[in-house]
């Protein structure tokens, strides 16, 4: 019979029940914050070496993804983020709806979101040539819901200011990056789908993502 080694034995336990122990923190923080943090962010604060965090920041992600949980963690705009699944999406989505009022865009704002995201960086005039009307108000109300941002000033006449997409956006919408932005098209059916539903007629309601910020936790 092979002998165990007991000391072997005595020197791996605490190494599991400290990866256990951090794994539950690492949890216990992507749960509570708004904003998605990177695995650095997670392991400069907890110091803790970044090769251990981002391991087991991995197992978690293969964790909520059993069918079991109704949750999950991605990694979105930089960072992880737990949300609702996406299967759960219309559930949790009518649920919500009956508790608070859905973020809510004008028909004109949410075409001047997805000129900005696909057009980036973009100034002010180069929005209305392309909408064919004027939209500084339209502006005005995606900088207050920190959709968009200032991307510094063009190197023309006048020097406009620039615009682009921020990482409210990319949370908003349940993306990682901008390369998963969908096809314009895509975008286009998202905003008749919206106005389909949205009362009154000259509202159009944002996209939820299957890791929309109002449906976490629920």
């Amino acid at each position: 019979m092979e002998e165990i080694d007991v000391s072997q034995l005595a020197e791996e336990r605490p190494a599991e029940n400290a990866d256990a122990q951090l794994k539950a923190i690492l949890e216990a923080i992507v749960y509570v914050t708004d904003e998605p943090l990177s695995a650095q962010q997670m392991a400069a604060a907890l110091e803790r070496p970044i090769d251990v965090v981002k391991r087991l920041l991995d197992e978690l992600v293969e964790e909520f993804a059993a069918p079991g949980h109704g949750l999950g963690i991605r990694e979105i705009a930089g960072g992880y983020k737990m949300a609702t699944k996406a299967e759960h999406h219309e559930a949790v989505r009518s649920f919500v709806k009956k508790l608070t009022p859905p973020l809510k865009l004008s028909l004109a704002a949410l075409e001047t979101l997805a000129v900005i995201a696909y057009k980036q960086p973009v100034t002010t005039p180069e929005i209305m040539d392309i909408r064919g009307v004027q939209g500084a108000s339209v502006l005005q109300t995606l900088l207050d819901r920190k959709l968009i941002a200032e991307a510094g000033r063009k190197s023309v006449v006048g020097k406009p200011i620039l615009y682009k997409t921020t990482k409210e956006f990319l949370v908003q919408f349940g993306l990682k990056d901008l390369s998963e932005l969908p096809t314009l098209k895509e975008f286009e059916e998202l905003g008749r789908l919206s106005v389909s539903e949205a009362e009154p007629e000259t509202q159009a309601e944002l996209p939820l993502a299957a890791d929309d910020t109002s449906a976490e936790h629920a």
